[in-house]
Order: C-alpha cells, then sequence, then structure tokens
C-alpha cells in the first residue's frame, strides 16, 4: 500500500472488522471460503505493514525478507487457485461450477508455477514512489500476469451471482489503472485495492441472508 506502515496496519484493522461482519453471515460451509477474503485481505496488509518497518530499518532485514516473501506468496502463490475455488464452491448449482472449472485449473497451474518460482529465485523488495515493489525474475512477465488475470478476476465474471460479476468487474478496473499509473508496483497496490473493494462482499452477504444458501447440489 501506499505511504507507510500505518496506513496498511489502520487498513488491515478496517477490513479486518469487514471480514468479521461478512463471516457472521455465513449461512452454509460453501459460503465460507469466499466470505473469508475481506479477513484474508486484512491479514495480507497486516503483514505489509512488517514489509514498511523493515524498509524504514525498524526491522532486521530477515525479519523483512520474510515478512515480504510471505506478502507476495499470498498474492502471487496463493490468490489464483483460492480466487475461482471460492468462486466454485459458492456457485449455486451444479451448471454454473462446472462452468468454473477451466479458471480453477488455470488457477492452479499458474499458483504451482509461481510456487516454484518463488522458491527458485530471489525476491527483491524496495521503495519507489511512496510504494512497495516486489520483484522476482521469474514471476515478472506480461504472459504470466495475463493467466493471473484470468484465474482470479474470470471467475468472477462468469459468476451466476451478479454481485460477484460487480467485484470482478471492479477489480478488474483496478488492475487497469494499477496497470497504467503503477506498474512497476502492481503487486502491492493491486492488492491494496482489491482489498477495499471487498466491501461489495460484504454488501452482498448483507444483502441476500434471506436468499441463502442455495440449494446446493451434492455433485459437481
Amino acid at each position: 500500500m501506499c505511504f507507510s506502515a500505518v496506513a496498511n496496519f489502520v487498513g488491515s484493522g478496517v477490513l479486518g472488522t469487514i471480514g468479521v461482519v461478512t463471516l457472521t453471515k455465513v449461512r452454509h460451509r460453501r459460503e465460507l471460503l469466499f466470505a473469508a477474503l475481506p479477513a484474508l485481505f486484512a491479514v495480507h496488509q497486516f503483514i505489509e505493514g512488517f514489509v514498511w518497518l523493515g524498509l524504514d530499518g525498524v526491522l532486521s532485514p530477515a525479519v523483512t525478507h520474510d515478512m515480504a516473501a510471505a506478502f507476495v506468496l499470498y498474492a502471487q502463490g496463493l490468490l489464483p487457485f483460492v480466487m475461482p475455488l471460492s468462486v466454485l464452491l459458492f456457485e449455486p448449482d451444479v451448471k454454473s461450477r462446472r462452468r468454473m472449472l477451466p479458471f480453477l485449473v488455470l488457477g492452479g497451474a499458474t499458483t504451482l508455477y509461481m510456487l516454484w518460482a518463488l522458491t527458485a529465485y530471489p525476491l527483491q523488495v524496495y521503495v519507489k514512489g511512496n510504494s512497495i515493489v516486489y520483484i522476482n525474475p521469474a514471476t515478472n512477465n506480461t504472459a504470466l500476469a495475463v493467466l493471473y488475470v484470468i484465474a482470479t478476476c474470470g471467475s468472477l465474471l462468469f459468476s451466476k451471482v451478479r454481485d460477484m460479476v460487480i467485484f470482478g468487474l471492479a477489480n478488474l478496473a483496478i488492475l487497469l489503472v494499477v496497470m497504467a499509473v503503477k506498474r512497476y508496483a502492481f503487486t502491492s497496490l493491486w492488492c491494496t485495492y482489491a482489498a477495499c473493494a471487498s466491501v461489495i462482499i460484504l454488501a452482498y452477504f448483507w444483502r441476500s441472508i434471506g436468499d441463502r444458501p442455495f440449494r446446493y447440489a451434492e455433485t459437481m
């Protein structure tokens, strides 16, 4: 996130509150992973607060590197799989869940490659233009970025649930803005503003509590 550790910690607190409230609206176990996204983003932003502290010289280089690795692990290594999986589980019927399978497979493959790259190549972390830049030589390429976007936003855009589509469109718009303005800080900024868009998830769970749980079929 921009500016400072304080901004990350305050943002994490706000997102954590949103996450807790969202989780109280869960009516079925299939909804749990998607409802947990705001809370996961809150933890993610909290971790980046420690990255800022390290870059400011408050923490040791070793701790700073570990916190940065944890941040990138979720942002690049896990999110491409977690997002389509959460949407697939939430979809109300077999047909719409099958529509999520290509995104889940793509997300799984992207995650496996990202995890390999993050362990095989060194991570560089530094501040530029009041934003944190995370660089891994094996993940910093356009083709992989396109696959990442398809996996994370595509499943949302093809969801049967209208608010998921809105969440996907918001994330896609944020992504395009970040790429145009601060591409070098994409990992940090997109995750931050995607987290802010989590209020859409809370709004949906709040409004739809009378309509859920869906009549989930037991088979795929």
